[in-house]
């Protein structure tokens, strides 16, 4: 990354911790050792998440971490720095094969193959992530595991395969 100040590639450098120890690792307590002591998560368009140190530690254990499909993959897109924070687009894909609470809570898993633009905003304090909100097209998932019909609603469900494109 060029031109990145100091606190800048420390928030990368510590955003990079993270997500291994959340894809690669799957290990809760090594995302949580990367965050503030009373950090939240937010997945805006599920709702799903967690307040407070605790909370964060029980969904990433119980909702989020076990609940990520063995083929689940991140694309990376862009990244944007400022003073305190990155926002981070990424392209997602992956195959419904699992009970995904965390994105499509009380949707058991359909088997079919998604694919996702994602952003998030990853906001630091003192070198440590203190929250991230994720968003995502709602209705182009439900779309594309067969649950929402209306395509006026899922309009954008060909965007992630656009953006790659376009990249």
């Amino acid at each position: 990354m060029p031109n990145l100040t100091s606190a800048q590639q420390v928030m990368l450098d510590v955003w990079q911790q993270h997500t291994y120890a959340e894809f690669v690792l799957k290990d809760a307590t090594a995302a949580l050792a990367t965050m503030t002591a009373e950090p939240y998560v937010l997945c805006v368009p599920s709702g799903t998440g967690g307040v407070g140190r605790a909370a964060v530690y029980d969904y990433y254990a119980t909702r989020f971490l076990p609940l990520i499909p063995s083929d689940f993959e991140l694309i990376p897109l862009s990244q944007t720095f400022g003073e305190d924070r990155i926002v981070e687009e990424f392209v997602a894909r992956f195959t419904h094969s699992v009970d995904m609470d965390w994105m499509i809570p009380a949707v058991p898993a359909t088997n079919r193959k998604v694919e996702l633009a994602l952003v998030g905003v990853i906001r630091f304090e003192e070198g440590k992530v203190a929250n991230e909100h994720l968003y995502w097209d709602q209705a182009g998932v439900l779309a594309q595991l067969g649950i929402l019909k209306d395509l006026v609603a899922a309009a954008g469900i060909g965007s992630a395969a656009q953006l790659l494109r376009l990249h």
